[in-house]
């Protein structure tokens, strides 16, 4: 599942339902407020969390069509990594984080995208401003220390929605603590909270569900704009105008080889292994037939394992597997049938 999370950027948007839940947690004052979603997606979630309120919304997104439909929905939309963004410290009233569940990409992955997005935005909140951080419940431990610390009047329920249960996602609500109040810390207070909290990471099944109707409601303090820079690259930009770049097409040579097409007639019938080769290097592959017999044929290698058992005289079973690979074709049919062909097995 994490190669699919990479394809759609680590998007998991969180439920119409849930985000109105959250809304009634939240009390505004009625004076203008600064709120930001760093992973906004669409925007939808941002604007049902703030609905009925007088907010500046803000939001950062790194998929170009997921920005474009979130910019009809916020004031301020940065289309870019999230990491590349920079803001003043204690700009924003309101910090919504729902960022990708997966590790970062790096050679040694040793840091989960949960707490590296919460380490790198909670600092734009302003002091009494309030975090609403939706992330899976196991992976509340990652962020003890940052929670501990640096937010108070915590309060942590588990979305009930079926989306969200698929991935245990829970929400947690927090204020930060202004430095006054992070100094007259003990160090016993720090680590209470981090064992409590780590006793929920653990029992997520025991978190109470996120109610219909608000048990406890967090004051979102009033706030000026806020402003955010891109320091990063425009990727999309660039993807545009490099194919024009005269040192691309250079590299390109040498980087992407030519489509192989081989046309004509065989000067000689082609024997079996001659039809395995061309079938392994795809050049079999296309359109083919007429009528109900139209159809595209696909050819690759897939690898299948055998597995022999043998037994000595002594009821000793040695198991024994040995790969090899062997042909697998795939027919898709012009009246929607589709077959897959792999040593004599037909399945439709």
């Amino acid at each position: 599942m994490r190669s699919i999370a990479r394809q759609k950027l680590g998007y998991f948007p969180l439920s119409s339902t849930e985000a109105n839940r959250i809304r009634r947690f939240l009390l505004f004052s009625g004076a203008e407020t600064s709120v930001l979603d760093p992973c906004s997606g669409t925007g939808a979630a941002l604007a049902s969390v703030t609905s009925g309120a007088r907010t500046i919304r803000c939001a950062i997104e790194l998929d170009a069509f997921r920005a474009a439909e979130a910019a009809k929905a916020v004031d301020q939309l940065v289309q870019g990594n999230c990491f590349d963004v920079h803001c003043a410290v204690e700009s924003f009233s309101l910090l919504l984080l729902n960022p990708p569940y997966d590790h970062e990409i790096s050679e040694n992955r040793n840091a989960r995208m949960e707490r590296l997005f919460l380490e790198h935005t909670y600092r734009w909140l302003k002091p009494a401003g309030v975090l609403v951080l939706v992330i899976p419940g196991n992976r509340l431990g990652e962020c003890v220390d940052i929670l501990a610390v640096h937010f108070r009047d915590k309060a942590i329920y588990r979305l009930s929605e079926p989306e969200s249960v698929r991935y245990n996602q829970i929400v947690t609500f927090g204020v930060r603590r202004s430095r006054r109040e992070r100094e007259q810390l003990k160090d016993w207070d720090v680590q209470r909270a981090k064992t409590k909290l780590m006793g929920f990471a653990r029992n997520y099944d025991e978190l109470p569900v996120l109610p219909d109707e608000a048990d406890r409601q967090f004051a979102v303090p009033a706030g000026g704009p806020a402003q955010l820079i891109n320091r990063g690259l425009p990727l999309d930009a660039l993807e545009d105008v490099l194919p024009a770049s005269a040192v691309y097409r250079q590299a390109g040579r040498i980087l992407f080889s030519p489509e192989v097409r081989a046309t004509g007639r065989p000067l000689t019938p082609l024997h079996g292994g001659h039809v395995g080769l061309l079938t392994t290097s795809g050049l079999l592959n296309g359109i083919f037939g007429d009528g109900p017999d139209l159809h595209v044929a696909r050819w690759e290698s897939v690898k299948v394992t055998d597995r022999f058992e043998e037994t000595d005289d002594d009821d000793v079973t040695t198991i024994r597997e040995r790969e090899r690979f062997t042909q697998c074709l795939t027919l898709a049919y012009a009246d929607g049938t589709t077959a897959i062909l792999q040593e004599g097995n037909r399945q439709p």
